[in-house]
């Protein structure tokens, strides 16, 4: 069980922001964005203007690192809090956090440098390519074969949205028993659920397999040839996919919501494509950057003009493209992606034109803060239609009605407990956080988390009106919880 250390408590009310030197404009727009964090959903009628350290600590944030783009160029960046707290390791522009499932934007700029050099055809079978291990098609595929831009665009029908990772300690699996879902790998085999080409299921096990055909088709070892043909070209000097990580000078330790460190500080991530990449959030401005400038013809340094206008596409639904999610705000587009991976989350936006961007990285478990920075980075910068805010009340249902709530339901692996609290019912993923997050009702049988951003639940009653089932809403997919009895 975690405890929580007296130096560990002495260190949280001592946030500090690390800094360095900007024009004095730039420091005012430095200051207004620090002081403008508001949510996008606002109980109530007025918006509000919070402080990112105010909400750090309420949101037990022990570290966050951003980085602003405005004009094809990082405008500033700043750290603050704690890489660690153990040691009094400030948060710089130079520590890396993991950047989860962002790892998979900067893994299709891999891949589609290898279609660009006609290595591989990104429409052809995988199995093609595949040497070490070939992908097992049965009847779920229906007689359809599964190619890279599905892999990429996660359309390809296959299984395992996510990976834990593993404890520093923990003996770490090959990929194929990764695929295989062999020991000692702790997650079920990468297989189809559903025929390719068909919809959108995001899956981490899917881009799994594309970091296997790039080891087979180049016969180089992973992070080697991502670092050498992505990351040094694009000047992303404090980045790697090593995992176990081989320079750990710089690294953020990873905290839970109640303040305490992950074990062995992070954890380990074999599955390098889908989530074992460290960074900055100033590198990842950097690729940003050069997404935007290769999609005018104005930069090449791993994808020309037509591969990366390629990549923007949506492949088969309006918003999955290869490698980046493609979003409408207001008049611009957006391609983003999002991570999380065990206390560590992250976000990155670049406009598809006018050179603006954001990255933000936590050593934490909240998102909303990331979310409510965002959200003021879009407030100040004037990012027209990115933010919109949404105002609602708040209602209590029946006792009788919160009653039937009550208990635990399956969410994949993941156990969410909802019980009774002050604020009326609570919410746990996992037995995290401690004291839950407060559900907050639109109605008798919806409700919505204001901590994490883009969830929504409904409770699902059976012919006797007791609650079977909860409906989770999140990032464009639908998910049936059903009661653990």
């Amino acid at each position: 069980m975690r405890t929580v250390t007296t130096l560990l408590l002495l260190f949280i009310l001592q946030l500090t922001v690390s800094a360095q030197t900007y024009p004095k404009e730039v420091l005012q727009l430095i200051q207004r964005v620090e002081n403008s964090l508001a949510p996008t959903v606002i109980y109530g009628d007025t918006l509000p203007s919070l402080n990112v350290e105010a909400r750090m600590k309420a949101t037990s944030i022990q570290g966050l690192s951003i980085a602003v783009i405005k004009d094809y160029k990082i405008q500033w960046a700043r750290g603050y809090g704690w890489a660690d707290v153990e040691s009094g390791r400030k948060v710089n522009t130079n520590t890396r956090f993991q950047a989860a499932s962002i790892s998979k934007s900067l893994n299709s700029m891999g891949q589609l440098k290898l279609v660009q050099q006609g290595k591989i055809d990104g429409e052809a079978d995988i199995n093609n390519y595949l040497k070490s291990w070939k992908f097992p098609y049965d009847s779920l595929t229906g007689n359809r074969k599964i190619n890279l831009f599905q892999l990429l665009s996660h359309t390809a029908g296959l299984g395992i949205h996510g990976f834990p990772g593993y404890e520093r300690t923990d003996p770490l699996p090959t990929i194929p028993q990764i695929l295989n879902g062999e020991k000692p790998a702790n997650t079920n085999k990468v297989r189809s659920i559903f025929a390719a080409g068909t919809k959108v299921e995001y899956s981490g096990g899917g881009t799994t397999i594309s970091q296997l055909m790039l080891q087979d088709v180049t016969g180089q070892d992973y992070a080697a040839f991502m670092e050498r043909e992505v990351l040094k070209p694009m000047g992303m000097q404090h980045s790697s996919y090593r995992q176990p990580p081989a320079d750990t000078a710089e690294l953020a330790t990873g905290y839970y919501g109640d303040g305490n460190p992950v074990k062995g500080k992070y954890h380990v991530y074999p599955e390098q494509a889908a989530a074992g990449l460290w960074t900055t959030p100033s590198d990842l401005a950097l690729y940003i950057i050069e997404c935007q400038l290769a999609l005018q013809g104005k930069s090449a340094k791993v994808l020309n003009k037509a591969t990366m206008q390629k990549r923007m596409t949506p492949y088969i639904d309006s918003v999955a493209a290869l490698g980046v999610f493609v979003q409408q705000k207001g008049s611009r587009k957006y391609f983003n992606h999002n991570g999380g991976n065990e206390a560590f989350l992250c976000t990155s936006y670049g406009s598809l034109e006018g050179g603006d961007g954001v990255v933000i990285m936590i050593n934490g478990e909240n998102f909303a803060v990331i979310n409510e920075l965002m959200n003021s980075v879009a407030r100040v910068y004037n990012w027209e239609g990115f933010f919109k805010p949404e105002f609602r009340k708040k209602i209590m249902p029946p006792a009788d009605t919160l009653a039937a709530l009550v208990g635990n339901f399956l969410a994949m692996k993941d156990t969410i407990t909802i019980k009774l609290c002050d604020a009326g019912i609570c919410i746990q993923q996992n037995g995290q956080p401690a004291k839950g997050f407060e559900c907050i009702f639109q109605n008798n049988s919806s409700f919505t988390i204001s901590e994490v951003q883009g969830v929504a639940f409904k409770a699902l009653y059976n012919t006797e009106g007791k609650v079977d089932e909860l409906e989770l809403k999140q990032n464009g997919m639908t998910l049936k919880l059903p009661r653990i009895k």
